[in-house]
């Protein structure tokens, strides 16, 4: 790594880029003098490209050309309930990639998300080139605690596309961390770290003593933020003035863009006033002329309206401690991240839950930017005495016969690190086994997120059971994945990185944990029976192999016999009925003993051949 290393938080409403000059980290202004730069990117009918301010300036003329809350389609599929969601409330159009993939349509061209993250990337990149007056090459860029593998990955491609390195990926909470502890040597203390920014909420237990970082637990949601807030107060507007004029605005693009500058403007003031007067002249025409909207909020309104979402983040706190097995009274200090959380309401909910004052010492806008810093620093051996231990937020797994998910790497394990289990075959003479990878807290892969799937071939021809197969997982410090089965008998092995093009939908991503324990009696009974299900199976496969061979000894009745009860199982066993297996187990076992009698019947009519024979003596 040559020349400075640059830290950059890639923010969903606003973005910041940090370096470390003489062990302290500084905030990089860009070419406007502004020390964070609005996450937004406007494309002019003449083909220019605008970012930052001067694209959120033009944003009421060209709605439908100017781009932003990004992060929030970043590694989504477009077919997620929560990019539905945001689609029908964005002023630009969200279409489905031929992948699958949430992408924006900008005229006549469809632009994916890490490639609009990288305009806003290239444009911070030009900004420390021209303060550090040299090339920069080299960042650390910052993602929301839980982010899935597809948005880590998206991430960095978005830095690949903007011309950055990105020597590592780092969790939003832990970068504020960093800069929170930094040059406090001997400190030790329990953090809360509350990130409650423009997109996402992120809330991150961890230890720091004496320079070392250590991530206890991490839970989140990656679609509730400021934007939502915003959009709470919009739509208020929009139905206050339906019911005063009879016009709806919803249909109007350029109306809504003031609408949401007005929102986000009201916002803001009643973090500092009682009272706020919202005017927007013109904003639509009506059967007599111009209507215009005017409007009062007061704070006890908006925090009435938005009461249940600052609820909401109380719910990934609840789990985080949870995961930690520590209460709010372990934690020794409480740290505010992000512009939302300026808002009285929720440092008051913050203050309620932990029984303390949140600390407001540090800079919610930049210091995740500050961390990222830090930790490149330490990266290139300018820091020594610090160490980050960060945490992969969801568990990873495998499938295994019947539909279970076996959970080998348990959610909030710390990160980098490796672990592996040893399977077996299922069917005698197996030659393949499918190794199918899953990310999520159920207990049924139905219910996980599919990461991938790969083939470990050319098993040798062994009983069931017999074959040792290694499973491992290899997770590096950005929490990119990779996968590995090794037949232990013959060292042939198999592999794949998890490198998936689009993330977990919203739903899988909130209800993953919570539905866990929701539906945890539903799911062990589904899991026994598919195991019961699975047994059978093998027991069918078993018989069938039996019948074959010796059923000729048997008579013409037992064989009728086995060929019914084993169709009927076989149908059984094809729908997954538990109760229609279990009406023919009397069948199934009463089979299994005919045929046990077949084929000690087999077994003595060749020791009786081979001995008249001479092959064996008597």
């Amino acid at each position: 790594m040559a020349g400075k290393l640059i830290g950059i938080d890639l923010g969903t409403t606003n973005s910041c880029v940090c370096v470390l000059e003489s062990g302290d980290p500084r905030v990089i202004p860009n070419r406007e003098g502004s020390r964070t730069t609005p996450s937004t990117v406007a494309f002019t009918d003449k083909g220019d490209v605008l970012v930052g301010h001067i694209a959120k300036r033009q944003a009421v003329t060209n709605p439908q050309r100017t781009l932003f809350a990004i992060k929030r389609l970043i590694g989504q599929r477009f077919d997620a309930p929560r990019v539905q969601e945001a689609k029908n409330r964005l002023p630009f159009p969200v279409v489905g990639a031929p992948n699958g993939d949430a992408w924006v349509r900008v005229g006549e061209r469809d632009y994916a998300p890490p490639e609009l993250s990288a305009i806003v990337l290239r444009n911070l990149k030009q900004a420390a080139e021209a303060f550090l007056h040299e090339e920069v090459t080299d960042a650390v860029v910052t993602v929301p605690a839980y982010f899935d593998d597809a948005q880590r990955q998206a991430t960095k491609d978005a830095g690949r596309i903007a011309g950055l390195n990105i020597e590592r990926i780092v969790n939003e909470p832990t970068a504020a961390a960093l800069a929170y502890g930094f040059n406090k040597p001997g400190v030790k203390q329990t953090l809360a770290i509350y990130d409650l920014g423009g997109g996402t909420f992120d809330f991150t237990l961890m230890e720091m003593n004496d320079g070392v970082f250590e991530v206890l637990a991490t839970s989140g949601d990656t679609f509730l933020g400021g934007e939502d807030f915003d959009q709470a107060i919009l739509l208020m507007l929009v139905k206050q003035f339906h019911e005063k004029t009879g016009t709806d605005l919803t249909g109007d693009r350029m109306a809504l863009q003031r609408l949401k500058e007005a929102s986000e403007k009201a916002k803001c003031e009643l973090s500092t006033l009682d009272k706020v007067d919202i005017r927007l002249p013109f904003i639509a025409q009506g059967p007599s002329g111009p209507l215009h909207l005017e409007a009062s909020l007061t704070r006890d309104e908006l925090e009435q309206m938005v009461g249940d979402l600052v609820e909401l983040t109380l719910i990934p706190i609840k789990d985080a401690l949870e995961q930690a097995r520590k209460t709010a009274k372990d934690v020794d200090e409480v740290i505010l991240v992000g512009g939302q959380t300026r808002m009285p309401l929720v440092q008051k909910c913050v203050k309620d839950f932990f029984g303390r004052e949140p600390n407001r010492t540090i800079n919610p806008d930049e210091v995740v930017a500050a961390g990222a810093a830090i930790q490149g620093a330490v990266l290139k051996g300018d820091v020594k005495d610090l160490v980050l231990l960060d945490v992969m937020p969801l568990s990873l797994g495998i499938e295994t016969q019947g539909g279970g998910f076996v959970k080998i790497i348990p959610r909030n394990s710390t990160i980098p690190l490796r672990d592996a289990r040893v399977f077996t075959t299922v069917t005698d003479n197996q030659g393949r086994v499918e190794i199918h990878v899953l990310q999520g807290e159920r207990e049924l892969a139905e219910h996980n997120k599919s990461l991938g799937r790969f083939d470990l071939i050319n098993l040798p021809p062994l009983p069931k059971g017999v074959p040792q197969i290694e499973v491992a997982f290899d997770i590096d410090s950005n929490g990119i994945v990779r996968v590995s089965a090794k037949d232990l008998m013959t060292g042939l092995e198999q592999g794949m990185s998890i490198r998936p093009s689009s993330g977990l939908s919203e739903l899988e991503i909130q209800r993953m944990v919570r539905e866990a324990e929701a539906n945890i009696e539903a799911d062990e009974k589904r899991r026994d029976e598919l195991k019961y299900i699975a047994s059978a199976e093998g027991l069918i496969f078993s018989c069938d192999k039996s019948f074959a061979e010796c059923g000729k000894y048997l008579n013409e009745e037992q064989q009728l016999f086995i060929r019914e009860t084993l169709g009927q199982a076989r149908q059984a066993v094809s729908s997954r009925d538990k109760a229609a297996l279990q009406a023919c187990e009397a069948d199934l076992l009463e089979t299994q003993n005919l045929l046990t009698e077949a084929v000690l019947a087999a077994s003595e009519a060749m020791m009786k051949a081979m001995d008249e024979e001479g092959g064996l003596p008597s």
